[in-house]
């Protein structure tokens, strides 16, 4: 927590705010990834999905929560994200972290198959501890949608502790090897600014690249 103590000031006069959160909306360019999936039979939404999550990992403040009214740091979290299930309605997908890519993937698999399978809503926060309600990163994606911005509806904007982070359709192939989508990241402005915003896109790159390399 020393990385939080050097910001607990701004912390505190954020947390002062009825909505303390920051929500930018923005063009995330990396590495044109589909053909390394297509060449290795990977689904490209679940290889990104690894990525970003695993991005986020990497960057202490989207580890930040606030549990029985003090600042602490996650250790790891819950792969989540929404599906529509088979009646067009809101799902979610939810499973265990793994760093292995493959394995990654197949848990990912089956618990998209799982929750569009299901008729009734799954996988929610609501028996969950406290603390297990913490350790959670919100994902949506709306391929069919080349997306703007985004607000996620917010129970209590001000104890609102959990990053949320959506995207669009990709972009079409480009001639300089890139690939592009818009995507919106949601966080506590006391625990994230807009520098971190950048260096999640950064690592999220990089950790694409070095997969595709490998």
């Amino acid at each position: 927590m020393q990385n939080f103590e050097k910001r607990r000031d701004r912390y505190d006069a954020f947390a002062s705010f009825e909505n303390p959160l920051v929500n930018l909306s923005f063009e995330l360019e990396v590495p044109e990834f589909r053909p390394y999936c297509k060449q290795h039979g990977l689904p490209p939404f679940h290889f990104f999905l690894y990525h970003v999550l695993h991005a986020l990992q990497g960057i202490d403040n989207f580890m930040y929560r606030i549990h029985k009214g003090e600042v602490i740091k996650i250790d790891d979290f819950w792969a989540s994200y929404t599906v529509l299930n088979q009646d067009q309605n809101l799902n979610f997908a939810r499973f265990e972290m793994t760093e292995d890519l493959k394995e990654f993937i197949a848990r990912s698999v089956a618990a998209k198959e799982f929750a569009e399978a299901s008729e009734k809503i799954v996988n929610t926060t609501a028996k969950l501890s406290e603390y297990d309600q913490r350790r959670n990163i919100h994902i949506t994606c709306m391929p069919w949608l080349k997306l703007s911005s985004i607000e996620h509806p917010i129970y209590e904007h001000k104890s609102y502790d959990i990053p949320s982070l959506a995207w669009g359709r990709f972009s079409d192939a480009r001639d300089d090897g890139k690939l592009t989508m818009n995507m919106s990241v949601q966080a506590h402005h006391g625990f994230v600014d807009g520098y971190h915003i950048h260096l999640l896109a950064q690592a999220i790159a990089a950790g694409i690249e070095k997969t595709i390399a490998s």
